[in-house]
């Protein structure tokens, strides 16, 4: 079977912080850039200012690697025997023996997977909600014992209002 792959949805909100991180990083390479020329021009034997400049620049340059890494790489992964999440440089892997279930909250638009009976172990799936199908068929059909269930708007307010 092949290696399917489902890119990450990113939310308006995560889109923005990630905009704003880049911004953030432009403006502290152009700061530190700035002030580096200034520096340039006076006193080169401070060892603190030296550090202070290679520092700034370093974590401008880490904090842009590490959101164009969520941009790029954020994905799920299901191969022959697990589901991978990848966010950015961060991986996690699940073995599919130990997938119990996997649920479709229509209500909340959201899918998630289950590793236990209890449903305190689990993996919400943030893709396209076009890819739901997609993914909940692949999923089972490389483990069949994976059960697949949904719930509709109204049984998710009726759950809510049992909690309280």
């Amino acid at each position: 079977m092949e290696i399917k792959r489902y890119p990450f949805q990113f939310s308006t909100l995560m889109s923005l912080l990630i905009a704003l991180g880049f911004a953030l990083c432009a403006a502290g390479l152009g700061l530190t850039t700035w002030r580096f020329i200034n520096f340039l021009s006076g006193d080169l034997s401070s060892v603190y200012e030296w550090l202070q400049y290679i520092l700034l620049y370093f974590v401008c340059i880490l904090l842009s690697v590490l959101l164009t890494a969520m941009l790029i790489r954020s994905q799920y992964v299901i191969t022959e025997k697990e589901l991978i999440v990848q966010f950015g440089i961060i991986r996690q892997k699940f073995s599919l023996a130990t997938v119990y279930s996997v649920h479709l909250f229509r209500g909340s638009n959201k899918l998630a997977v289950y590793f236990d009976d209890f449903k305190t172990k689990y993996v919400v799936i943030v893709v396209k909600e076009k890819w739901y199908d997609d993914f909940i068929k692949t999923l089972t059909a490389r483990n069949e014992r994976i059960a697949f269930s949904f719930s509709t708007a109204e049984e998710e307010e009726e759950v809510k209002r049992k909690k309280k």
